[in-house]
């Protein structure tokens, strides 16, 4: 279907009452879809903190004062649950993650015109404003936005900054749409939004914390260590609503986690630690979740991450299947970031049939059986001018 002329519109409506809110959703629950985007700030807190919610359909934009005295923004949340009506984002994660915390479930049903660019050729990931561009002719004013969206009152370039962005962004979704649904690759995006669906991607399990910070050690029980005190740390970060760097740096927990100190007069000369901090509530409560890891038997001690036991890929065929990606994601005009990534491409080169994404779905007709076929000996490289081609072999 291709989208319909679309006259120019008013000024965006400026909600600020529980009940302009409960009209304005009542009326978008009547729509095909609903553009989506929010403004926050979370420099100083842990909980990103909800300023302002634009959202547009194919008839109204309005932008919701998130902080005003007395709003309800419960309306809001019952159309993030009406599957009747398409929720549509651009590089969601962020915004989904203010809404999982607020309303306890990700907007169904939920379109990415980010996941939906790489999918129709725009790119590994393309920025909304070069996205705006490409697709429908417009320019996003970007002046306003590094504003501090948490003070009061907005001005009015604040609100048309705010609304300029679901504005353009009702005309992408329906160019990328229409794209899409020609090409037969709307089901492709629908694959790869199953993990931005899941609210699960939004909830930060704390036990699992240590595993970002890449300790280079075999040491286990130093891993217990580190595996407790992120977890403590990320607790506290939640629990006081500060970011987990400002209460304790990365750098810092892996000291701590090597020297394992066991009173406050040890913990105080850690790398980045105070006397003041060692000596208060946050170093008994760090001290515990020490003493307590100390504590786990052997067998319950988390493992290093180590690679797989498998043989090292030999680096030519790396990067001869890095060749057919490439060639194969231009033929196909998508993303290689989508396709497989630098592991999935180890994982081809040394098993026979791994378990990875590019040997799935729409993966394995793009790559995944080229890939097979090429290290079996039945397909080759060769150039045909500009392009690289597969030759039978």
């Amino acid at each position: 279907m291709s989208a319909k002329p679309r006259q120019s519109f008013p000024a965006p409506d400026f909600i600020t009452t529980t009940d302009a809110l409960v009209a304005l959703c009542a009326r978008l629950r009547t729509e095909i879809f609903v553009t989506v985007d929010t403004e926050f700030m979370r420099e100083r807190t842990y909980w990103p903190e909800l300023c302002v919610v634009q959202l547009a359909s194919d008839t109204e934009v309005a932008v919701v004062d998130a902080q005003a005295p007395g709003i309800d923004l419960a309306a809001m949340g019952e159309l993030f649950a009406d599957e009747t009506v398409v929720k549509v984002f651009h590089a969601c994660r962020q915004d989904i993650e203010i809404f999982v915390l607020r309303y306890g479930d990700v907007p169904k049903p939920l379109f990415d015109t980010q996941v939906a660019a790489m999918v129709a050729g725009f790119g590994d990931q393309v920025g909304y404003d070069s996205l705006v561009a490409s697709l429908t002719g417009g320019q996003i004013d970007k002046a306003h936005r590094f504003s501090d969206w948490s003070a009061r009152p907005l001005s009015a370039a604040q609100i048309e900054y705010a609304a300029a962005d679901v504005t353009h962004l009702r005309r992408v979704y329906e160019k990328l749409r229409d794209r899409l649904e020609q090409d037969g690759r709307f089901d492709w995006v629908g694959q790869e939004m199953a993990t931005l669906a899941d609210p699960a991607t939004y909830r930060p399990d704390p036990e699992l914390m240590w595993e970002r910070l890449r300790p280079r050690t075999n040491n286990r029980r130093m891993l217990g260590v580190l595996r407790a005190i992120a977890a403590w740390r990320e607790r506290e970060a939640q629990k006081s609503n500060i970011p987990r760097g400002r209460m304790l740096k990365d750098e810092a927990l892996l000291e701590i986690a090597a020297i394992a100190p066991a009173d406050v007069e040890a913990l105080s000369r850690a790398r980045g630690i105070t006397r003041g901090f060692a000596e208060g509530r946050m170093g008994a409560g760090l001290l515990a979740a020490i003493a307590e890891a100390k504590a786990v038997p052997d067998a319950d001690l988390p493992q290093a991450q180590t690679h797989r036991d498998t043989p090292k890929a030999s680096p030519a065929l790396v990067a001869l299947l890095k060749v057919l990606l490439a060639a194969k994601c231009e033929q196909h005009q998508v993303a290689a970031k989508l396709v497989a990534n630098s592991d999935d491409i180890d994982r081809l080169a040394t098993e026979d049939m791994p378990d990875v994404p590019a040997m799935q779905g729409w993966r394995l007709d793009v790559f995944g059986a080229d890939a097979q076929a090429l290290k079996a000996g039945r397909i080759a490289l060769g150039v045909d001018g500009k392009r690289v081609k597969l030759l039978p072999a």
